[in-house]
């Protein structure tokens, strides 16, 4: 009876053990604790329940000392790298702080060993981010600090060709460029399903600061496979658009105060476009009445070229320190021109989605022939207005979508919008009496003349894609 007393105890100490760590292995992602709301802060129903329970579970995080999580306050770049290390440390050894014990000394910040740890590992990370450990993180600086903590065999990239096909093709991941800090890494993110983005094209916000709540997602992520994300959208879906705004469709310029070209002048003025202002602050010293109606004048000639804006007037105030302020407007519209902007846009994004879904538009036409598609929109959907005034909404792009009709201005406008929203490179062309587009499809300069092409018998395509010279044959600019 003794003997089977023994092993009865000894049996039930082999169990009570944990298992021993392995080197290198996914088996270390255990969770060794259980969640019973040690975060005063965290609601069963909050949206990162799931994800900050189970950092908790995972050994990853005890929390605030008194007692929260801290949700949607920002997390540090310091924090950021903390918790990378601890889950690389974990991959390898099986306890999240035992690699980085080896880099600590009295007196040191507390992100120090953990960098150390990571940079012994031959983990690359930048080395701006070494003076911002206390600044809060944007989210693709928490992309770049995750992106190579594990190795592929941990945390493989499931949803390559999703991604490159998603973000090649401009269906999904927009807000995110070759131009975004660590876009490479954002986009391994996504392909191992540890982000998906926050809508339906998956957009990343990278320059976002990035909550404690939105970091537990993408931390968990890293080492519970269930928790991993697949992207939202489809191959099949319309590419997205260059914009969803009308600023977003203009070229960012520079702000220049004293612009003296048409080249500077174009440069201001994309600036304040992009910036969704409309008005442009100059300085000219000694600016006499003269200067002044020479100035406004040169503006609003540089505006008119993008004319899908809806800004077809202007007005200027300026003292005698030289500093003056340029107001763009509409003629037919004062305190409602932004409502119509918007209007605008809304409808011009409708129709551009219709037309993808329909067919009409797909992924293996050139530009040249979307840029017919939407001539032809435009030719079957507006009817000239002979009867507009110069205080007329057929001037703008707003009555050719809205109202269905439109004079020269109007039609220019809408077409260079559908086609902006392609990323398709155009601007406005103009003489004393028409304005018409001029247009970069693929490659090649053509000039297009939407109202001209909506003829009384039917569409005229004499009209469209024209080359310089063949266009002068009608228009003199």
């Amino acid at each position: 009876m003794k003997k089977r007393f023994l092993a009865l105890l000894l049996a039930l100490c082999l169990l009570s053990m944990p298992a021993l760590a392995s080197q290198d292995s996914t088996d270390n992602f255990v969770r060794l604790k259980t969640y019973t709301n040690q975060f005063s802060d965290l609601a069963a129903g909050s949206t990162f329940y799931a994800n900050v329970s189970a950092l908790y579970e995972y050994g990853l995080s005890v929390g605030n000392a008194d007692g929260t999580y801290g949700l949607t306050a920002p997390l540090s770049v310091g924090q950021a790298i903390i918790f990378a290390a601890r889950i690389r440390s974990l991959y390898r050894t099986g306890d999240p702080e035992e690699g980085p014990a080896f880099h600590r000394t009295e007196g040191q910040p507390a992100a120090i060993p953990y960098l150390l740890y990571l940079r012994a590992e031959g983990i690359s990370l930048d080395a701006a981010l070494d003076g911002q450990l206390t600044a809060p993180a944007t989210r693709a600086q928490m992309a770049h600090i995750l992106a190579n903590i594990l190795p592929e065999e941990a945390l493989p990239s499931v949803y390559d060709e999703l991604v490159t096909e998603g973000y090649a093709t401009r269906r999904a991941i927009t807000d995110v460029s070759e131009y975004t800090p660590y876009y490479q890494d954002i986009l391994a993110l996504y392909r191992k399903g540890v982000c998906m983005g926050s809508d339906r094209q998956g957009s990343f916000r990278p320059d976002d600061q990035i909550t404690r709540g939105a970091a537990a997602a993408m931390l968990t992520r890293m080492v519970d496979p269930s928790l991993r994300v697949a992207p939202q959208w489809s191959l099949s879906d319309p590419p997205a658009p260059a914009g969803s705004t009308l600023a977003q469709l203009v070229e960012p310029g520079e702000q220049i105060a004293s612009p003296a070209t048409s080249e500077e002048m174009d440069s201001a003025v994309r600036y304040m476009l992009s910036s969704g202002s409309n008005q442009l602050t100059l300085t000219y010293p000694e600016l006499t009445v003269v200067m002044a109606r020479k100035i406004l004048n040169a503006a609003l000639t540089v505006v008119k070229q993008y004319s899908e804006q809806s800004y077809n007037s202007a007005s200027c105030t300026y003292n005698t320190l030289g500093a003056m302020t340029i107001t763009f407007s509409a003629t037919a519209v004062q305190e409602e021109l932004p409502a119509c902007r918007e209007a605008t846009m809304d409808a011009a994004l409708a129709i551009r989605q219709q037309l993808w879904e329909e067919g009409q538009l797909t992924d293996s036409m050139s530009q040249w022939e979307m840029a017919r598609v939407y001539y032809d929109w435009v030719c079957e959907n507006c009817v000239y207005d002979n009867t507009a005034g110069e205080d007329s909404l057929s001037h703008l792009p707003y009555s050719l979508f809205q109202r269905g009709t439109a004079v020269c201005d109007g039609y220019t406008g809408a077409y260079n919008l559908l086609l902006k929203l392609e990323g398709i490179q155009c601007t406005s062309v103009f003489n004393d009496t028409h304005i018409w587009t001029s247009a970069v499809l693929d490659g090649t300069e053509y000039h297009i003349d939407t109202t001209w092409g909506d003829g009384e018998q039917g569409i005229n395509y004499t009209y469209f894609a024209m080359t310089p010279a063949q266009s002068r044959l009608y228009h003199a600019w």
